[in-house]
């Protein structure tokens, strides 16, 4: 048993007894309803984790107060929007109070005062209001976007001493002012307390939010340092020197830090730095310019209050190219005293260990960066290659080849590397850099996805919580967690990652937003997935990938014609896609029922089961023991559903070789029920992909059957 500071969340919607007993099924489903897509959404966004629930009630931790006061606001204007059309009697109203003061932790339960005195504050709210004591107000006065109406001092029931109650007004004219006289108390704990009401009747529930208050961490943007060198050839220079920033400073867990992919949209902009502060939600930037002349290096930087305009830091450094490492450890020094930061021990090592001695190795490994943020991915591994090569030990390197690698084999470009060839680097890679050092937090993300892929779930969780325990400011890292959650079928706290990851990159990479989209879909957020999709479709319209995801969105947000505008989309870029491919492309989902939802909507949305829209009649459908005569020892011949000539060769050992004049493809076959399969390790991530045979009719000089699978359809006759 321990006392400590916790936000707890009552919520009791009154006359439940009544309403139940006339409707129970349906008070519950709405109840429910309003549980998973207006409550855990907003719980996620605002750092709360759900702890647990209780019949009708349910208890989540949260982080801050003014996280707490804004999570209730937008609960109650959720559930304002939400109920617009709903009929009276259909409506759950919810009661919000909060309160700052001291519990008791027994496990993982919370109760004591504090709890109390949240549960009297919920009964003095109105229906859809929010109530807090003063120990609240002081803490959320000013910090969040509403207004406060002064009730006095409240006799409450069971509470001794009298409590300061404070009614929050939700208009936007009313941000910021308090209304009626008040007067300031010290603050010990949060609690804050929902119930809900209906006109007629009317459900409760319990939530309690366990809370610790640590101090708002500061928050950084390192724009791009400027290459005053007059050599466009020096620019990678100077984009290495504001990543080495930025990677350095978001090693630090007392610093909120924007990823790279938010800040080097304002590369070569005129900015305003309080115009950047107000875009990415941060208060402190970082800006500069670097100039390299043979081997000399000239480095200017400024740490900026953009609340002040102030120059906490502003340093300049002239110094041989060969102390590029020294200057950086100096200016991340500074920045770090100046913004009152301690780091850990742990943090101070890996502050202290430069990433490679080799300056050689260090410039392939910054033009490798480049190369692979401009897409040129195989002249990016040839890089790395080459600075791992001059030092084995250059943990970075073999981690940024591990992350170049992994993005080559999900996407599937072959044409860079075989996918099997790729999975096997990013592994090794991955390892590398690991090994060299256990403390950084890329390689742990990039095993996160390898593993989840592979379907080990467990250590997928564990290397996805170790890269984001190791890199709270690593947006890759949060994103990593997202994807691996939703896999895992944990969807409410996968959206939390992604809005974490979000935070720390509001422009998200392709990638990314895919992730953000997948999450948001299985969550039931469907029209943010359809805004993180649109966004990801603009910048990469030739991703089949997008379209497809887009689709369902849509589908599943009601929106049918431009869920089959999409879904068509889809099959324009790439004909071959087709319901079946995508279950071979996510089998990975630990929950079938979540792989089945997406395949639904998929349909819904006009996707074809198989590729080209192939259609066949169960009446000409080949048995397991027909198709095994059909196929082994033999070797079909005919063309593809895109008229390319082919032939499959299958040996009676069911090894297979798939030619046509653009691709080939070897693996094993083997007849499933009454399909036959195909596995090669360079299509569709290695998995079997199974199909039926289908007679045709018999034309003379036309293929006699039709083969379907998830990569192809084959129109084909047997020859000797």
């Amino acid at each position: 048993m321990e006392r400590r500071l916790a936000a707890v969340l009552i919520a009791d919607v009154v006359g439940y007894g009544r309403l139940s007993q006339a409707d129970e099924e349906g008070t519950r489903a709405r109840f429910q309803a309003d549980l998973r897509e207006v409550f855990e959404p907003r719980i996620a966004a605002h750092h709360g984790r759900l702890i647990k629930t209780m019949g009708d009630g349910l208890l989540v931790e949260f982080h801050s107060v003014v996280d707490a006061v804004r999570c209730a606001v937008e609960v109650q204007r959720a559930k304002s929007e939400r109920d617009v059309g709903v009929a009276a009697d259909r409506r759950l109203a919810f009661r919000i109070g909060i309160n700052l003061g001291d519990v008791i932790v027994e496990g993982d339960d919370i109760h004591g005062e504090g709890v109390i005195i949240a549960d009297r504050l919920q009964t003095i709210a109105d229906p859809s209001g929010v109530m807090i004591s003063g120990t609240a107000f002081d803490q959320a006065i000013h910090k969040a976007d509403v207004g406060f109406a002064y009730l006095g001092e409240q006799h409450l029931k069971n509470i001794a001493d009298p409590v300061r109650v404070y009614r929050v007004l939700f208009d936007a004219g009313a941000a910021g002012r308090v209304v009626g006289t008040t007067r300031k108390a010290g603050a010990r704990l949060l609690i804050l307390a929902v119930a809900g009401a209906v006109l007629t009747a009317a459900v409760a529930m319990l939530v309690v939010w366990q809370m610790s208050m640590p101090p708002e961490r500061p928050s950084v943007a390192v724009l791009p340092f400027a290459n005053l060198s007059g050599d466009s050839e020096q620019e990678y220079f100077a984009d290495g020197i504001t990543d080495d920033l930025i990677t350095d400073l978001a090693k630090l867990s007392g610093l909120v830090v924007i990823a790279r992919n938010s800040v080097f949209t304002y590369k070569g902009r005129p900015v305003v730095v309080q115009d950047i502060a107000r875009d990415l939600g941060v208060r402190y930037v970082v800006e500069g310019s670097v100039r390299r002349s043979g081997d000399r290096i000239h480095v200017n930087a400024k740490l900026i209050d953009t609340a002040t305009g102030d120059h906490l830091v502003a340093e300049e450094f002239d110094r041989s190219a060969s102390d590029v490492f020294a200057v950086e450890d100096e200016l991340v020094r500074h920045i770090v005293e100046a913004l009152g930061v301690q780091p850990t021990a742990s943090e101070q090592d890996q502050l202290a260990r430069p990433p490679t001695a080799n300056l050689e190795a260090y410039d392939y490994y910054l033009r490798g960066e480049q190369a692979e943020r401009t897409g040129l991915l195989r002249e990016a591994l040839q890089l790395y290659a080459k600075a791992t090569t001059l030092d084995p030990s250059f943990a970075e390197a073999h981690a940024a080849d591990a992350r170049t690698a992994v993005y080559v084999w999900r996407l599937d470009y072959d044409n860079v590397l075989p996918g099997p060839v790729a999975r096997r680097r990013a592994y090794e890679k991955a390892g590398s850099a690991l090994e060299l050092n256990p403390e950084s937090s890329r390689p742990y993300a990039i095993l996160a996805i390898l593993q989840v892929v592979d379907r080990r779930y467990e250590e997928a969780l564990a290397s996805a919580g170790r890269a984001v325990a190791l890199g709270p400011s690593d947006a890759e890292a949060h994103a990593a967690l997202s994807l691996v959650l939703t896999f895992a079928g944990r969807h409410a706290e996968a959206v939390a990652a992604i809005e974490t990851a979000q935070r720390l990159n509001p422009s998200l990479s392709t990638s990314e937003r895919l992730v953000a989209g997948l999450a948001f879909l299985l969550h039931g957020d469907y029209a943010r997935a359809i805004e993180t999709l649109k966004r990801a479709r603009a910048e990469a319209p030739r991703l089949i990938d997008i379209h497809a995801l887009l689709a369902a969105a849509y589908a599943r947000a009601g929106r049918l014609s431009e869920a089959r505008d999409a879904a068509g989309e889809a099959r324009r870029t790439a004909p071959v896609t087709s319901v079946e491919t995508w279950r071979v492309l996510y089998a990975h989902f630990r929950n079938g029922q979540d792989l089945e939802r997406v395949l639904e909507a998929m349909r819904d949305a006009g996707l074809p089961e198989w590729p080209f829209d192939f259609r066949g009649e169960d009446r000409d459908r080949l048995s397991g023991a027909d198709i095994s005569r059909l196929a082994f020892g033999r070797t079909w011949q005919g063309q593809t559903g895109a008229g390319e000539p082919a032939l499959l060769q299958l040996g009676r050992d069911g090894k297979t070789a798939f030619r046509t004049p653009t691709q080939i493809a070897t693996g094993t076959a083997f007849v499933d029920r009454d399909m036959l399969c195909e596995q090669s390790e360079n299509v569709l991530l290695g998995r079997p992909r199974c199909g039926p045979v289908y007679r045709r009719t018999h034309d003379p000089g036309k293929p006699e059957y039709t083969y379907v699978n998830a990569f192809t359809l084959f129109h084909f006759s047997p020859v000797e």
